[in-house]
């Protein structure tokens, strides 16, 4: 699970959604809402409580400009007068000073002509500090920006001194001046950018040499190279170092985990020789919806564990301590496997064709493991105490397989306290009425599901969606109807009422949700129909599902906004993310295009209008930005446009970009040799034989130092996407030299693949296959495809029939985690329906589609479909519902393509394509 997600799920019930729009009711409600990703809704018109000092007035030629989630405030010279980089000033404030904190710093700085920016309300404050916020902006509540490091040091001396001792969280990336809440870091003033390690644009500040190198904000305090620490800080670093924990009598002897709140580490008791687990937490830090923050969430699990002590489902306490401000709960060391580490070995889905026998087997282990659950939880309210926080990740699995025991009971209150839940895993999040023990008899019911169909984070999204959970599982698994229904019935109640000692005779198992009826929320067993009544649109019946996709899309969109058009993935808000392919404008606008839908009028002006001076920062690639961008762009007739995108590109240092498709020189190769071919632009081919050069070297020099360690594979940010570059630039030339460049490329992403018990070749990542096709193998079937296409009997594609029968497999498991085109089901269905592949089952086409209703959703009257991590609807090509509609539309006779991926040449052996 990525915890970023959570965060975006606060402002908006049905999308992905920017904080600076964070809009909520003020007291305790704010405070849920902040904490919790789950059934919070609430409009994005932005806003939202505000600290009192955020509405001062500037004085006359000063100015405020809201940016994210920060206030800055200018004097009159403005940004352009204070340089660049240079020594920064955070300062750190909790809930309850920060208003106080932040007016002190105004009439400090305004005086003096110092510009600065903070936080301006509780709820961003809020969720910087919370359990899954990113550690590199923990804390951060104001910035300020001196202009020399004689400044730097008055400001720190007079500053600190006004605001010596009001209590903050620890800013890890920084040094902290005395005892706060003053800390000081090397950094960017100004927004710069370069390429980073990894070949994509990141914050950048300049070196010793003039260069631009990556501005590293990584959690912990470093000082870059080519800068000297100033003398009146190495006091603090310093003390800084002096803090240890050499003399615990415990090892540290690994981390298993960091949140915003703290660590949590595997260790020894030098004592004994016993494994124990040390947990901490950081004051101030890792906020949970009702304001506590680690420390007394710690303070919580220790008080609870105390109580259930002896009852064999939960660790024993052993210790409890302070280092520096930071708590520690040390306990036993609980063997075993957390349940969500089952599925890769033991789901008999993950395989083309499941065997009955292993999912009857499957189904038996999955129920005696609930029914432990059931006990365990039972043994914890038996000592009055609600768990609140279950899931799959906090249940311990023996090794024997069977024995369960409880974990993390950080969130644990008395039963009798009647408190709603305050941290929970995004599959797990009851409903806001839900309280006490209640709280984790909704969790059991969630579980009831989750162990046969892990997609339980639809939920959030819609609650009456377990009905049609409930009746997928039952076509799936022999599960017996009355634990299915009665996780529905507990899924879908009216949790302000007292749940029913027992359901009438004949209820329905939805009776509360939205079209459920005892005939259709739960299919007799294995052979039970999977209906499709629930959702707007079978994806099987085309053009019916393409006409209620392109309505909950249009339904979706805000042309109004300027950051993004369509709902989609986070990254929207980094950067450019609105615009791209995988995330933005123009990938919806490309799968309107290639599904043979009315144009987007209105979205196009909008992808004009946003190009016309492209933001800061924005990203070059074909998937990520701007080359993508000119693309799509010119496919829709606006070429003048799409030819001063790419002199924009073309201006940039273009040729230091890594080599992959998604952002790098693969992508912009392609679109420089299409743009070279549309428009006449000659020199455009000149760029495009450039990149392949610069690829192939690179290629060719990595094979020749090649150490045995692991790079990344795939068509988006493998060594597949430069073997598409060549293969279309061969089809151009005819240089027979880049048909063996893209062999060696080929081979090299294959050289990264393993082989799984059920035959099918994934992507090896160490440790787990990736079958998809963005960064697994079915892109790099895809490519393989093409080459086969062009050069069945080459001297370097020994094996690549056999990989790519194996890959078929791959695309044809009977389980996948997303819907997604590029990391999920609808990737398949785009194999399969392009593939020349022999051996492809009869009807594997048509049960991926199909398939793919599983996690359909109803939007606006429209079929729509969950982006990442599946806690909020997308409309984005790469993760939502344009990438499920280009796919639907490869298979449904529309002739869809990826980006510079035609139907590759049949030969007179290859079946025909699947209707």
């Amino acid at each position: 699970m990525d915890n970023r997600y959570e965060a975006f799920c606060l402002v908006d019930r049905f999308f992905y959604e920017s904080l600076d729009r964070f809009s909520a009711p003020s007291g305790a409600d704010a405070a849920q809402q902040a904490g919790k990703a789950g059934e919070t809704a609430g409009e994005t018109a932005g806003g939202g409580p505000r600290f009192e000092t955020a509405g001062r007035e500037v004085p006359p030629g000063w100015r405020t400009l809201r940016n994210g989630d920060w206030l800055h405030v200018d004097p009159p010279s403005g940004p352009d007068a204070y340089p660049a980089q240079g020594w920064k000033i955070h300062v750190s404030a909790g809930l309850g000073n920060a208003d106080k904190v932040a007016a002190k710093v105004w009439d400090y700085c305004v005086p003096r002509g110092i510009p600065f920016k903070f936080v301006p309300g509780p709820q961003l404050l809020h969720l910087r500090n919370s359990k899954y916020a990113g550690r590199d902006t923990s804390g951060k509540f104001v910035t300020v920006y001196p202009a020399d490091e004689g400044r730097l040091r008055v400001v720190l001396e007079e500053l600190g001194e006004l605001l010596d001792g009001e209590p903050g969280p620890y800013i890890l990336t920084d040094l902290r001046w005395r005892r706060g809440p003053l800390y000081v870091r090397y950094g960017a003033f100004a927004k710069r950018y370069c390429v980073g390690p990894h070949g994509t644009l990141v914050p950048a500040v300049e070196d010793g040499a003039g260069r631009l190198v990556p501005d590293d904000r990584s959690p912990a305090f470093h000082v870059p190279a080519w800068v000297t620490l100033p003398g009146f800080l190495q006091p603090h670093l310093d003390a800084r170092n002096a803090t240890t924990v050499a003399e615990l009598p415990y090892r540290i002897d690994k981390a298993l985990h960091f949140s915003n709140g703290g660590g949590v580490y595997a260790g020894t008791d030098s004592r004994t020789g016993e494994r124990v687990v040390l947990k901490e937490g950081r004051p101030l830090a890792g906020l949970a919806s009702d304001g506590a923050d680690a420390v007394a969430r710690l303070e919580r699990e220790r008080d609870a564990l105390l109580r259930l002590s002896g009852l064999g489902v939960a660790p024993e306490v052993r210790d409890w301590f302070t280092v520096d401000d930071h708590r520690f709960l040390v306990m036993d060391f609980v063997p075993g496997k957390p349940l969500n580490s089952f599925f890769a070995r033991r789901h008999p889905l993950l395989t083309p064709d499941p065997d009955p026998a292993a999912v009857a087997e499957y189904t038996r282990w999955a129920l005696r493991i609930h029914e432990g659950v059931e006990k365990a939880v039972a043994a914890v309210h038996s000592r009055g105490i609600a768990f609140n926080d279950l899931h799959m990740f906090n249940i311990m699995v023996a090794p024997d397989e069977e024995t369960v025991s409880l974990l993390d009971f950080e969130a644990a209150a008395p039963v009798s306290e009647d408190a709603r839940q305050s941290v929970a895993h995004p599959g797990f999040v009851a409903p806001r009425d839900c309280r006490g023990a209640d709280v984790d008899r909704y969790a059991l019911a969630c579980l009831r599901l989750a162990l046969f169909l892990p997609v339980t984070t639809l939920l959030a999204i819609d609650r009456a969606k377990a009905a049609h959970l409930a009746e997928v599982i039952a076509a799936e698994f022999p599960v017996p109807r009355d634990f299915l229904a009665e996780a529905v019935r507990e899924i879908t109640r009216d949790h302000s009422a007292p749940p029913p000692t027992s359901p009438p005779e004949g209820a329905a198992p939805g009776a509360t949700a939205p079209r459920a009826s005892a005939s259709s929320a739960v299919g007799g067993g294995s052979a039970g129909a999977v209906r499709g009544s629930r959702l707007p649109a079978e994806p099987a019946d085309w053009p019916a599902a393409r006409d209620s996709m392109a309505e909950a899309i249009l339904a979706s969109a805000t042309p109004g906004r300027e950051d993004r058009l369509y709902p989609g993935d986070i990254t929207q808000f980094s950067e450019g993310g609105g615009l791209g392919i995988a995330h933005g404008a123009a990938g919806v606008l490309y799968a309107f295009e290639q599904a043979g839908l009315p144009r987007h009028e209105a979205g196009e002006r909008w992808l004009l209008d946003r190009t016309e001076r492209p933001v800061n920062g924005t990203p070059l690639g074909l998937y990520d930005g701007v080359a993508g961008v000119a693309y799509v762009l010119d496919l829709l007739g606006h070429s003048e446009r799409a030819l001063g995108l790419i002199r924009t590109l073309l201006a940039e240092h273009w040729q230091r970009l890594a080599s992959d498709l998604s952002g790098g020189l693969a992508g912009i190769g392609l679109v420089l040799d299409h743009l070279a071919h549309t428009t006449g632009e000659s020199d455009l081919r000149e760029r495009a034989l450039e990149a392949a050069g610069i690829v192939a070297g690179r290629l060719a020099t990595a094979r020749q130092g090649d150490s045995g360690g692991r790079r990344r594979a795939g068509l988006m940010r493998g060594a597949t996407g430069p073997a598409l570059l060549f293969l279309r630039l061969y089809e151009r030339t005819g240089a027979p030299e880049l048909l063996d460049h893209a062999a060696a490329a080929l081979r090299t992403d294959l050289d990264a693949c393993v082989r799984t018990a059920s035959g099918a070749l994934e992507v090896d990542e160490g440790w787990r296959t990736m079958p998809y096709l963005g960064d697994g193998s079915a892109g790099l079937g895809l490519v393989l495809d093409d080459h086969l296409g062009l050069a069945p009997h080459g001297p370097h594609t020994a094996g690549f029939e056999e990989a790519r029968a194996a890959i078929v497999r791959a695309a044809t498991s009977r389980l996948y985690a997303q819907p997604g085109l590029l990391a999920g089901r609808a990737g398949m269905v785009l194999h399969l329906a392009r593939t020349t592949a022999p051996g492809v089952p009869d009807g594997a086409l048509a049960a991926q589609i199909g398939a793919l209703g599983w996690y359909g959703m109803d939007y606006a009257g429209g079929l729509a479909f969950p982006g990442n991590q599946m806690m909020r609807l997308s409309m984005d090509l790469a993760t939502g519902t344009a990438g499920c509609l280009l796919a639907l539309a490869s298979a449904g006779g529309a002739g869809a393509r990826l980006p510079f991926l035609p139907p590759p040449p049949r030969r007179p052996t290859d079946p025909a394509p699947v209707a």
